[in-house]
Parts: C-alpha cells; sequence; structure tokens
C-alpha cells in the first residue's frame, strides 16, 4: 500500500499483516466475550480483513494524518482485553495516537489505560436487551435485519426477534430470505441464513427471527412470540401521523414505534448527532428518523448554521431512483414518477427544506428544495446552495466542516480529501453524509457557498436508523473517540 508521503516495503507489509490477523482475532474476543467493541479512527474493525484493517491505518497516517502503527493498535488492544472494562465501544486509534503523545507521564501501558479508561473501570453498567421487530422489509427493513445480526453480538443490545410482512407462506419467506442473501447493490450478507418453514421463522447466524404476517400494526400478540416490550421499526411508510403510528401500541407486547420516514404533525424528527439529545425517551412512545436526504443535509448544515450563520439558501438533491417509481413509462398519481426510473432524470418534490427546519428551527423558512430522481439504483447527493452570515473562503468553509467530522459529528460527517470521488464510491459508507471538500465553492465575496453532500440513500440511513434505536431503547454502550 503507498500512501502520499510515506510507503511500506514488502517486509514490513508481512510484518503489519500478522499484527492485523491478531488484531481481529483480539477484536473478536473483546466482542464476544465482554461486550467490547473496537473502532479504528471511528471505523468498524469486527468482521473486516487483514487487508481492510491494514488500509485503515493507512487513511489515520496518510489522509486523517494521525500516523499510529498496527503494532501500537494491537498492543492497546491486548491490554484492554486484559483488563475488565465491558460493555464499552472504544476506539484503539485514538488511544494509540494519545499514547505515543503522553507515554513519558505513564509507568506503562496499562497505568495509562487505567487513567484514560478509568470511567469504564469504575461503572461497568451492563445493558438490557430490547427486543425489536421490523415491520415492512424492503430496501431498508432489509439492511437493518443485516445491521442487527451484524451487531448482535451476545445480544446484550437490539436483539431482532421477529419480521412483519403482508404474507407469510413457505414461498413467501423463501422468497424473503433469498433478498436478503443477496442484494444487488451491497452484495451478499456476511452470514448464513437458513427458513425453518415449520416454524415459520428465519434463523440467521443461529437467531431465530420469526415471520409473521398481519394486514395491520393493531393485529398482532408478539407476546404469543417470546416478545415483550419491543421497539418496532415501521419500514412502510403507511403511517406516518400519531394517529397511525399509535396502532402498534394497541398490539401487545409493544413498548416504542420508530419510523423510518419523516414523520407528520407532532411526530418527534430526529436525525441522531444533532438534536437526539432533545427528547424524552422514557415518556414519549412514538418517534421518526426523518429521512435518508434528511440525515445527509442537516448535519452539515447544523454546523454552517451555528458556526457561521445561514441567511437563506436551496437545496437541490441528485437521487437515486426508489421503488415508487415505474420501472417502464405507466400510471403514477404523483406527476412525472411515471416516468421510466432506469432511462429518465425526473424533476419531483422534497420535503428535505422543511423536515431541516423541524431539527434546526433557526432555518425555518430560509430554505426552499427540490430534487431531481436519477438513473442510479443507490447513491445520492445533495447540493446546499447557502447565503451566509459571515464571509469565508473554500478553506476555511471547508475547515469547519472538516472539524466537525473529526469531532462532535464524527459519526454522522464523513470529510472526503479525493478528487476523484463518484457516486458508486460512497455505496457502504456508514455516515449519512459525505462532504466532498474538493468540490466546495464559495463566491469572490465570500457570503454564497455551496457544498457538494453525498450520501448512501440506503445504508447510510440505516446506520442513522441504528444508532437513534439504541437511543430510544437505551442500550447504547459508552464511547470513547
Amino acid at each position: 500500500m503507498t500512501g502520499k508521503n510515506n510507503f511500506w516495503t514488502k517486509e514490513q507489509w508481512i510484518i503489519n499483516e500478522r499484527a492485523a490477523f491478531e488484531l481481529i482475532t483480539v477484536t473478536g474476543h473483546l466482542w464476544y466475550k465482554k461486550s467490547v467493541e473496537l473502532v479504528l479512527f471511528r471505523q468498524k474493525i469486527l468482521d473486516v480483513s487483514v487487508s481492510g484493517i491494514l488500509k485503515i491505518h493507512d487513511y489515520g497516517e496518510n489522509i486523517i494524518k494521525n500516523p499510529v502503527s498496527v503494532e501500537e493498535t494491537l498492543e492497546i488492544a491486548k491490554e484492554i482485553l486484559k483488563s475488565d472494562i465491558r460493555w464499552a465501544r472504544l476506539d484503539i486509534g485514538t488511544l494509540a495516537s494519545q499514547w505515543r503523545k503522553e507515554k513519558d507521564n505513564y509507568i506503562n501501558l496499562s497505568d495509562f489505560l487505567k487513567d484514560k479508561l478509568v470511567d469504564f473501570l469504575k461503572e461497568k453498567k451492563e445493558t438490557k436487551p430490547k427486543d425489536v421487530v421490523l415491520y415492512g422489509f424492503g430496501r431498508i427493513g432489509r439492511l437493518l435485519a443485516r445491521e442487527f445480526i451484524y451487531q448482535s453480538g451476545r445480544s446484550e443490545q437490539l436483539r431482532l426477534k421477529a419480521i412483519v410482512t403482508r404474507g407469510n407462506s413457505d414461498k413467501e419467506i423463501s422468497k424473503r430470505a433469498a433478498l436478503m442473501r443477496t442484494d444487488s447493490v451491497h452484495g451478499e450478507f456476511k452470514g448464513i441464513i437458513k427458513e425453518d418453514l415449520e416454524n415459520k421463522q428465519l434463523i440467521i447466524n443461529g437467531i431465530e427471527v420469526k415471520m409473521i404476517a398481519s394486514d395491520s400494526p393493531d393485529k398482532i400478540d408478539y407476546t404469543q412470540y417470546g416478545i415483550d416490550n419491543a421497539l418496532v421499526i415501521d419500514n412502510t411508510g403507511a403511517w406516518r401521523d400519531r394517529e397511525g403510528l399509535s396502532l402498534h401500541l394497541k398490539s401487545k407486547g409493544v413498548d416504542k414505534v420508530l419510523l423510518t420516514a419523516p414523520g407528520k404533525g407532532d411526530v418527534p424528527n430526529i436525525v441522531y448527532g444533532v438534536n437526539n439529545k432533545e427528547f424524552d425517551y422514557d415518556n414519549e412512545q412514538i418517534f421518526s428518523a426523518a429521512s435518508c436526504t434528511t440525515n445527509a443535509i442537516v448535519p452539515p448544515l447544523f454546523v454552517i448554521e451555528k458556526k457561521i450563520g445561514i441567511q437563506k439558501g436551496h437545496i437541490e438533491t441528485i437521487h437515486s431512483y426508489t421503488n415508487d417509481q415505474n420501472l417502464l413509462d405507466n400510471f403514477h398519481k404523483k406527476y412525472r414518477r411515471g416516468r421510466s426510473a432506469p432511462i429518465n432524470m425526473v424533476i419531483t418534490e422534497t420535503g428535505a427544506s422543511k423536515a431541516a427546519a423541524k431539527v434546526i428551527p433557526t432555518l425555518d423558512g430560509k430554505l426552499t428544495a427540490n430534487a431531481v430522481r436519477v438513473p442510479t439504483p443507490n447513491g445520492s447527493l445533495a447540493i446546499l446552495m447557502l447565503s451566509l452570515k459571515k464571509k469565508q473562503t473554500v478553506e476555511s468553509l471547508n475547515k469547519i466542516l472538516e472539524n466537525a467530522a473529526q469531532k462532535e459529528l464524527i459519526e454522522e460527517i464523513e470529510y472526503s480529501y479525493s478528487n476523484e470521488l463518484v457516486s458508486s464510491d460512497i455505496v457502504g459508507i456508514p455516515r449519512p453524509a459525505i462532504v466532498d471538500s474538493k468540490a466546495t465553492l464559495v463566491s469572490a465575496d465570500g457570503l454564497n457557498a455551496t457544498v457538494y453532500v453525498w450520501y448512501d440513500n440506503e445504508y447510510g440511513y440505516s446506520r442513522q436508523v441504528t444508532r437513534l434505536s439504541k437511543d430510544i431503547a437505551k442500550v447504547r454502550f459508552r464511547n470513547y473517540y
């Protein structure tokens, strides 16, 4: 692997491969034995390949200028494995970087970690797992199922218990399993799915997931399936106001409801990382994770409004086609969407500006928005054209966004340094907003700016839903970033 300024020799590559292989083993032991999730520069390393581990180290060294070696991160991981830490999410890249700078202040690595992670050692609070039901099993439902299974570990956070669809005949269950196994955009599921048709369930990586048939949210007794106090995630979008979503609460065994679409009326619309701490998760039962576009535009808008101020603006989303469009020209109740999605660019409306203002009230009435659906199956782009309150340069505006991506909005904003970024590159990125720094524009007077924000409108959004679900269920591990 070659970085911008540094090169690994063949001999060093082999040494690093061995260390990465051992790091993968230690990471697995921590996750499955102690429910400690290790990340590296905020990137997932559980179930990542050796070359993937090395690539993240190269990213730290040559892109974000935070060089640490594989041997250093392995040493940190092995020391954490010896400790009594449990139920935590720890960034070993951050810890290794701090150890490099501060090691002279400590007797040894063990003392350093005891100091940095003292709160994790003092309070080993066990989380109580939350039963989860996916109501609807389309594009988002299947990605959420994958993610919940991947993150299940010892089943101490979100515990997928059931999937509700309109039918659960043997043929339908088998077809649902097939769609989850292989996805045309996101590839194969990294696991094993077995159909237990006799018991109307899927067994996914050893986890029994009931397949329930229902035509209405209020007709199910989940307790008869061993499900209680559950979080129901509604992926259908059929009910978006409080009255409709409250139907779920009439079914036995349901505690909370999360909609994966913009909520209407007084339903709280939440963009994780921005306004998720403003709500009472104990007393409120119904929530919305807003839309994929809202989750893409709100984090950078929030930063710019907070640090600079926005006078007004327009948002144009270049969005992949979706299932509500037609494959070939046919009747559609909305204008233009009836025309063939794979061969047309289609202008259509979006509620992104109003949704953004719900999350950032100071932007109310300042934004307009529209959308163009384009012939790609996934991977979208939001163009933020903004009039600013304070003069900026490309460099100063980008620095504000870069700092946010490395600090307070580290899980929400990915800051791209690449000159070559295109839509297929952002498929699979877990953050909902990818700022294309090389495309940023600022007018000569410094008061008008255009920011390009890419987003995986399926996976990036699903990861936001997962983060919010953990907050609602109160199963989020404490983290050290």
